[in-house]
């Protein structure tokens, strides 16, 4: 690991998606074992209850994975979308969900303007290089609509970035995450950490929620 942030060349940059990638589409079936029954619906449920207007909700579900919250999410009524850029991820997701799954990487992203409601990027832009996450983050904000949400939970860190086996991945501490979104034009609603009741030393997630500002 490094200290935030970290320049990292082409081929580098590269690298961390190539390689990322290509651990969750050989370890695909395990991931999804192992991550299937985790309740995340405090995240779920923060995203949703910010959002503004009248349901159904379009909302992507950024670094999907197999499609658990996006099944979730589409089961609740609303026109869930997912992106991912493991393509056997995309497969599970497709399948279990029955969603839309748009299979984009993270730093080559093609998103429509000013097209969803919410975003739910549940443990999926800490893989973003520190480099690059001013750049997504604006990607992001700019496919919200007015008023529109981002949910996030990363695993905390003390600002470093580098290798964890074949993942990479950012680890910011909260005044270091609240300057990038607020950088990238977003208003917090609200922080917290995860698991709850927890001592914090024992809450290894930080989650955070977001606004576009209104036009």
């Amino acid at each position: 690991m490094t200290d935030l942030p970290h320049k990292l060349s082409d081929e580098e940059l590269a690298q961390t998606s190539s390689i990322t990638l290509s651990h969750y589409n050989q370890h695909a079936a395990s991931f999804w074992a192992g991550t299937r029954d985790h309740d995340v619906s405090q995240n779920r449920q923060a995203l949703l209850q910010n959002l503004h207007g009248a349901e159904p909700f379009r909302i992507l579900d950024f670094g999907c994975g197999p499609g658990r919250d996006l099944k979730i999410f589409r089961d609740l009524g609303h026109e869930a979308i997912g992106l991912e850029g493991a393509e056997r991820f995309v497969e599970l997701a497709r399948s279990y969900s029955g969603s839309e799954v748009w299979l984009q990487d993270f730093l080559r992203l093609e998103l429509p303007a000013g097209f969803f409601d919410g975003i739910f990027a549940n443990a999926s832009l800490f893989h973003i290089p520190s480099q690059e996450m001013p750049r997504v983050l604006k990607h992001l904000r700019a496919a919200l609509k007015p008023r529109g949400v981002l949910f996030s939970s990363n695993p905390r860190g003390e600002n470093e970035e580098g290798w964890s086996g074949q993942r990479y991945g950012c680890y910011y501490d909260w005044p270091r995450w609240c300057g990038l979104m607020s950088a990238a034009g977003f208003d917090e609603i609200t922080h917290y950490y995860r698991p709850p009741g927890l001592p914090r030393a024992d809450q290894p997630w930080l989650a955070s929620v977001w606004r576009k500002p209104a036009l």
